[in-house]
């Protein structure tokens, strides 16, 4: 971790586990079965299932393997929220949100490209991972806390079920049957 990262985690401490428990409990009420909400859950519980398999792993080949698990859901679950999700956040009056939100994921597809040229068995490597882990985590307790209740509560059935659409739409388009095996 850089300077500038401890400095960044020493200055804004990650949430509680009970805060990121109560949003997420907030969100899955709010939810639909199958709605583009309930979909985004799904995936950031797998997020946090791919980031565990990677640190529990014991050999290179295996983290590598799981690192590259992990690459694709990250990647293509940010691909379907910058494509279907924050356009809509940022019209309905939350630029704000959706321009952290882009930077954030851009953010974290640099830090695992840099991941990559590690040691998979080194404690840089698990270092870095921890640290974008938290950095995910952090991201999916906004999203989880707020942004994404504000817009299921101001957008429209109609808008909702686009919205819907749109995100399998993307998400599947990257990560599609062939690209997690």
């Amino acid at each position: 971790m850089s300077v500038i990262d401890r400095l960044i985690a020493a200055v804004t401490p990650p949430e509680s586990d009970e805060a990121r428990y109560e949003a997420r409990k907030k969100a899955t009420a709010a939810a639909m079965p199958g709605d583009w909400l309930d979909q985004i859950l799904q995936h950031h519980m797998d997020i946090e299932d791919a980031f565990l398999e990677v640190k529990t792993a014991t050999s290179a080949a295996a983290r590598t393997a799981a690192l590259r698990q992990l690459g694709i859901i990250l990647t293509g679950h940010a691909i379907a929220e910058e494509a279907a999700i924050y356009p809509v956040l940022a019209a309905d009056g939350e630029r704000a949100h959706a321009t952290a939100g882009y930077k954030e994921q851009a953010m974290v597809k640099i830090q695992m490209a840099q991941l990559e040229k590690l040691d998979p068995m080194s404690k840089d490597f698990i270092a870095k991972l921890e640290h974008i882990e938290g950095a995910v985590a952090h991201h999916i307790y906004a999203e989880e806390g707020n942004w994404f209740l504000d817009l299921k509560e101001t957008s429209s059935a109609a808008d909702q079920a686009k919205l819907t659409k749109r995100y399998a739409d993307e998400y599947s388009r990257y990560v599609g049957p062939d690209a997690l095996s």
